[in-house]
């Protein structure tokens, strides 16, 4: 008797390529002032202990926060008036330091059809300008250059450009300057779309005026508290907008914190080799 293959595990041993969607995570790198920063270091190394058989090992510390780097948002992140998705109390759920309801351990994985929504190329520039607010109609024009828009429970990933400013710190959080990202707008039209997840290449993935400081955060109303839809943060779609990739297979797991609001990840775009 022959077993049929899986259509998935037949498509993998045909060979797939990853490429990074996410940044590096080194002691240093930009972080959003409203969260503590990345931080590593050894904490033991190659000869502070010795085996009989001379084996030695090392291992480090690290302190972070759920939001810094490239992460993902759980829905207990944001609240408004009071409540979180669907409803739930927001204090009634923050309970002993952790959250009882909409914790980072309820985070999904995702294996999903991803949708790049290039702005920065539809505007014809490498990078938008500091500041700017992302449009309806901005994601419009991404969709219609790439010949498709998402759908319901895809990825929609919004390139700014901003991710090449990721070496220079004042520059990428744009304190000054002020930050591109979504406005309200692409975030109802994202709704509608009924989407799983977004992310973007900032930090706050929506439009952050010129000293704006502790800027309201109305896209992140509209997605996770209204609609249910995950925001990730910090990535790099660099090489897949270089390739030309319009829509792809994105992976991503996140860390099943248990109680938190958010989680480390590293998205992945798989493609045929």
């Amino acid at each position: 008797m022959t077993r049929t293959q899986d259509p998935l595990l037949a498509a993998v041993a045909g060979g797939v390529r990853l490429i990074e969607l996410g940044q590096p995570f080194f002691t240093g790198m930009p972080c959003s002032p409203n969260h503590p920063g990345f931080r590593m270091t050894l904490i033991r190394r190659h000869g502070d202990m010795r085996r009989p058989d001379g084996g030695s090992a090392a291992n480090e510390i690290i302190v972070t926060g759920g939001h810094v780097g490239t992460h993902i948002d759980a829905l207990s992140h944001v609240s408004h008036d009071g409540e979180l998705h669907g409803g739930v109390d927001a204090a009634e759920a923050q309970q002993g330091g952790v959250f009882r309801t909409h914790g980072a351990e309820n985070l999904p994985g995702l294996l999903r059809r991803a949708v790049l929504l290039d702005v920065a190329a539809v505007h014809g520039v490498p990078t938008l300008e500091p500041g700017y607010g992302v449009t309806a109609e901005d994601l419009e024009a991404a969709a219609k250059s790439a010949g498709t828009e998402p759908g319901p429970g895809d990825v929609a990933l919004i390139r700014t450009g901003w991710a090449r400013n990721f070496g220079d710190t004042a520059a990428y959080l744009g304190k000054e300057t002020g930050v591109p990202g979504a406005a309200t707008s692409a975030a109802e039209w994202l709704a509608e779309r009924k989407i799983a997840a977004t992310g973007s290449d900032t930090t706050a993935y929506e439009q952050i005026p010129a000293g704006a400081g502790h800027a309201v955060l109305p896209v992140h109303r509209i997605l996770l508290v209204q609609s249910g839809i995950f925001i990730m943060e910090h990535l790099n779609l660099e090489a897949v907008a270089e390739e030309g990739l319009s829509e792809f297979v994105f992976v991503l797991a996140p860390l099943r914190i248990v109680g938190g609001t958010g989680s480390p990840v590293r998205p992945l775009a798989a493609v045929t080799a």
